[in-house]
């Protein structure tokens, strides 16, 4: 399967023709026989980073996650692009897991994604030790340190494992979110090789940011959700029980929610994923067990209901907006009650018990210091976007011009503007305020809207998430550009061979009827159940 170019690669599975910003980079280090470490936020498209490579290096690629909603999705998405990939962890019955292990000894996959937990299994390491493993990428490596806020001791398994396979490989390292402390902390666990440090910054400039500082939840909740009728969105919350009390409100006025915690079953939790991911349910309500490896591209909305305890964890779950690059928003609902909650969690998480009592308390000290400047950025009268840059250890100019405080400053400066011009101007005429979130919109939204509807049916009828199979970026540009052909439509962002052999006639046959008849075909969109607003009270 090997390729010469990889721009070829690019194009035949994924339906691209250029990389983002850091990708090549890495790719060619990988390519050249070099260790990497790449640092890109939420959205940057790390995966690519190691899926180019792996189809065109002669061996196995292993790619080490902890998130088993994120391997399922991605096999799929592999699958659908006609690369043979395969995973292996806890949601696999044992006969499954077996034969897939045999798939893999006979070299069926190009691409297997493992559990940190499994790699030292007998079976499995029976498996590696005789495999042709050209490249291990290891997802969310932050993990491996003690100092990062999601450390699992499971990541150190990873080094004993390369050490004990009959030739080391090339090792990637990928995170979205790394201090300084910690980046030094990984390469020095994982003993990366002179790796390629890749960092494109931790800048998303399509998301909006937003702290409400508000006594009445639930008011401020609605308030925002007035703004994103009829669109994705993830809300966050800290406790079990207040997912289960802010479902029960969406529910009651008639809002398509899903919800997820660890306290119900992995059947519910997989069918509400489900649900939410091909669009069944617009909103998910969720705590922090929801999201990571959830690569939905059509969120255009993340609130956070309670403060969360650190700025990576903030930034890690607010970053699942937006992630096709269209504009999105992103709420934090502050209240003074949050720290306090949050403080009780830290002082009382002793989940790492190969920890000594020392390193506890280093950890320890280290949480109080991240919920400080948590605290910090919720009342910051200056530009969300450079606390948060400056935190990781990137400059950023004062103003962005699109994040809650600067939209304050905007319209001060106009409300002062005014009153130069008119000195009897008394406030009363509403001054013109910014509008960041201004989105694309289809040019032939009835078209739009049937092929949306097309793509969900297929979605539905190969049990894979709807952007599996195309993304809303991607439909919206075949109902702007309406491809005739083939050919026309392999030029559509995101459209690949293997995709356009599965669906492209489905979808041109649809072009086609609207282009002759301007009209679509008979799939109707349903309305949405009415939302019962509850009455809009006065911003906070």
């Amino acid at each position: 399967m090997a390729m010469d170019d990889k721009y070829d690669v690019l194009k035949k599975y994924f339906g691209y023709d250029s990389f983002r910003n850091g990708q090549e980079t890495v790719i060619d280090a990988v390519l050249g026989g070099r260790d990497v470490f790449g640092i890109m936020p939420t959205g940057a498209g790390k995966s690519m980073c190691y899926q180019i490579p792996a189809l065109m290096l002669p061996g196995i690629t292993l790619v080490v996650s902890p998130l088993i909603s994120l391997m399922k999705d991605q096999v799929a998405a592999l699958n659908q692009a006609g690369v043979y990939a395969a995973y292996l962890n806890s949601s696999l019955t044992q006969g499954q897991y077996f034969k897939a292990l045999d798939y893999a000894k006979g070299g069926k996959y190009k691409i297997i994604y493992v559990a940190p937990e499994r790699l030292l299994t007998e079976s499995f390491l029976g498996f590696a030790k005789n495999a042709d493993i050209s490249f291990i990428s290891i997802d969310e490596v932050h993990c491996v340190s003690q100092w990062g806020q999601d450390f699992r001791p499971s990541y150190l398994k990873i080094v004993d494992f390369v050490q004990q396979l009959k030739k080391r490989p090339v090792l990637g390292a990928f995170t979205a979110t790394a201090t300084k402390e910690v980046q030094n902390d990984v390469m020095n666990i994982l003993q990366l090789k002179n790796p390629e440090i890749v960092t494109t910054g931790f800048d998303r400039k399509n998301l909006s940011f937003f702290v409400k500082h508000a006594k009445d939840r639930k008011a401020a909740l609605f308030g925002i959700l007035r703004e994103h009728y009829d669109e994705s969105g993830i809300i966050y919350c800290i406790t079990r029980k207040l997912v289960e009390e802010v479902y029960g409100l969406l529910m009651e006025r008639g809002i398509e929610a899903a919800k997820y915690h660890a306290g119900m079953t992995d059947g519910e939790r997989m069918r509400n994923q489900d649900a939410f991911t091909s669009d069944r349910a617009r909103i998910m309500v969720a705590t922090n067990a929801f999201g990571m490896g959830i690569d939905k591209p059509d969120v255009r909305f993340v609130i956070h209901y309670n403060m969360p305890k650190n700025m990576e964890s903030y930034y890690q779950e607010a970053g699942r907006a937006g992630r096709d690059g269209e504009k999105s928003a992103c709420y934090l609902i502050y209240n003074p009650q949050d720290v306090h909650t949050n403080r009780y969690f830290i002082e009382n998480n002793r989940e790492n018990e190969e920890l000594s009592k020392a390193q506890l308390e280093q950890v320890l000290e280290k949480d109080e210091e991240r919920l400080k400047q948590m605290t910090f950025y919720c009342h910051t009268r200056y530009c969300y976007r450079k606390f948060m840059l400056n935190y990781f250890g990137e400059r950023a100019e004062d103003f962005c011009g699109n994040c809650g405080n600067c939209q304050k400053k905007l319209a001060a400066e106009e409300y002062q503007e005014q009153l130069q011009r008119y000195p009897s101007y008394d406030g009363t005429v509403k001054l013109r305020r910014p509008q960041p979130l201004k989105r694309a919109v289809s040019q032939n939204p009835a078209l739009y809207e049937c092929l949306r509807l097309l793509r969900n049916s297929i979605a539905k009828q190969n049990g894979v998430p709807a952007y599996v199979i195309f993304t809303d970026k991607t439909i919206r540009e075949m109902s702007m550009y309406l491809p005739e052909n083939r050919e026309a439509l392999l030029e559509i962002s995101g459209v690949g061979e293997s995709k356009v052999e599965k669906y492209g006639s489905e979808f041109l046959a649809e072009i086609r009827r609207y282009k002759n008849n301007g009209q679509v075909g008979e799939t109707t969109v349903t309305a949405r159940a009415k939302i019962r607003f509850p009455k809009k009270e006065p911003e906070q």
